[in-house]
């Protein structure tokens, strides 16, 4: 653990939040390559009938390419439903790939069976997302943690226990809690306990399927800063899936961005971070809250996304991003664009991409969906450059309206006064006329009569 780790007043260690390792400053380009990904797909195949024929496939991973290198962080970012937990179950092997190829230090793992596959557990660990379904509560923690030792029939020096021990302590945990059960422990305790169970092999690489994301606020910097300290400690190497760009960008040297089952861009932490090229990681940074009230007036891109994201069942043609783009062309809708290198290590698959040259200049039709989407976007920049979102706008307008209506009622009010007594006067002349009339009408009959 860290020397800045603080201790609370029950003597648990509060690891301190803190920039970056030392161990990240240094070029990633030139360190060897761990794990390497090509035209990497996983389909799930949807079946009816009573022959049970296949009539589609739900397209979870559908052809991407990357490679992490020893020592380093990939970070995996997208919204719920893009395929980045299904890829990294894959990648793994924990789940048969339909197509493409998975190598580990030079070796093609992607058609292994389980029994070949055996020995290359020791080297390849997942972390888990959910820590209470990942422990089996019929198990103490010792038997969880020292499972991976029976498994591969690995006896450690000085014995299992004290091994086991030795992990638990280097987690963050006490080794008296060998006997206990998950129910004894915390959401942040279960999980540290499934960083203990990964690390019991010493593996060189680890994948964290949003290891964070199930804990309290105050517990996940505890959990980062643990694998932080882990990984200097250790020299493993980490391919981190999260949904939440902070943790990301904290514990991340490259970022993976997928949408729909493919990476849309992939780049070093920086420059992904300050200069986007993707319009859909666009978005994403633009929805990152500012905790600032005093930059709330500030001009700031809150881009809001149209509609749903497509079904990984029958997604769109060419980009698949197009239905959503406010830059969405004709060649978005009929091509797909290659992840190509547009920086020096920050590649982008986009026609028409951010702070780069656009690769399809000559089609600048946007399509209809795009044209509604720039609207949108426009009308939510305008709005908060006066530091004023869209709903607040609205509910401004029918303040204004009700204060316009305040304001008319007296001056019509004092309008309806004034012409009242004309009508008045009007009404009461033409009763005496009426009147005058009814009298001559008498007086003539009652001669009439005599």
């Amino acid at each position: 653990m860290s020397e800045n780790n603080k201790k609370d007043g029950a003597g648990a260690v509060i690891p301190q939040q803190a920039a970056a390792p030392a161990h990240r400053a240094k070029s990633s380009e030139s360190s060897e390559v761990l794990l390497r990904v090509q035209g990497l797909q996983k389909h799930f195949p949807i079946r009816k009938g009573v022959l049970q024929r296949q009539v589609g496939a739900v397209k979870a991973v559908d052809g991407i390419d990357f490679e992490v290198r020893k020592g380093e962080t990939l970070g995996v970012v997208g919204e719920s439903g893009c395929g980045k937990s299904t890829m990294g179950r894959v990648i793994t092997r924990l789940q048969d790939p339909t197509g493409g190829t998975i190598e580990f230090e030079g070796r093609d793992i992607t058609r292994l069976s389980a029994s070949k596959m055996r020995p290359m557990r020791r080297d390849i660990q997942m972390i888990f997302q959910d820590p209470y379904g990942s422990l089996n509560p019929r198990h103490t923690i010792g038997s969880i943690v020292s499972a991976p030792f029976r498994l591969q029939n690995v006896e450690p020096e000085g014995g299992v226990k004290k091994e086991v021990q030795r992990l638990l302590e280097l987690v963050g945990l006490s080794p008296e809690h060998y006997n206990r059960y998950p129910h004894e422990f915390s959401g942040g305790q279960r999980q540290r306990i499934g960083i203990a169970r990964a690390l019991a092999l010493k593996p060189k690489l680890v994948v964290a399927d949003e290891p964070v994301s199930a804990l309290d606020v105050s517990i996940q910097a505890q959990v980062v800063n643990l694998m932080d300290d882990l990984q200097s400690e250790l020299g493993l190497t980490y391919v981190i899936i999260a949904h939440d760009l902070s943790v990301v960008r904290h514990v991340s040297d490259r970022i993976a961005v997928m949408y729909l089952g493919k990476i849309v861009e992939l780049a070093d932490r920086t420059s992904l971070y300050e200069a986007p090229m993707h319009p859909y990681t666009k978005a994403l940074m633009s929805a990152v809250p500012v905790p600032d009230p005093k930059r709330r007036g500030a001009k700031s891109e809150r881009i809001l996304l149209r509609g749903d994201v497509p079904s990984p069942i029958a997604p769109p043609s060419g980009c698949r991003f197009h239905t959503r783009c406010w830059k969405a062309t004709q060649v978005c809708k009929t091509t797909e664009p290659p992840l190509i290198e547009l920086r020096p290590g920050q590649r982008v698959a986009c026609h028409h991409p951010e702070n780069a040259p656009d690769q399809a200049p000559q089609d600048v039709v946007l399509l209809s969906a795009a044209r509604e989407a720039v609207e949108l976007v426009s009308g939510v920049e305008s709005a908060e450059v006066s530091g004023t979102a869209p709903a607040e706008l609205a509910a401004e307008d029918e303040a204004a309206a009700t204060e316009e209506a305040a304001t008319e009622a007296p001056a019509k009010a004092e309008a309806a006064t004034e012409e009242a007594p004309v009508e008045e006067a009007a009404a009461t002349e033409e009763t005496g006329t009426a009147s005058d009339s009814a009298g001559a009408e008498a007086d003539r009959q009652e001669s009439t009569d005599k």
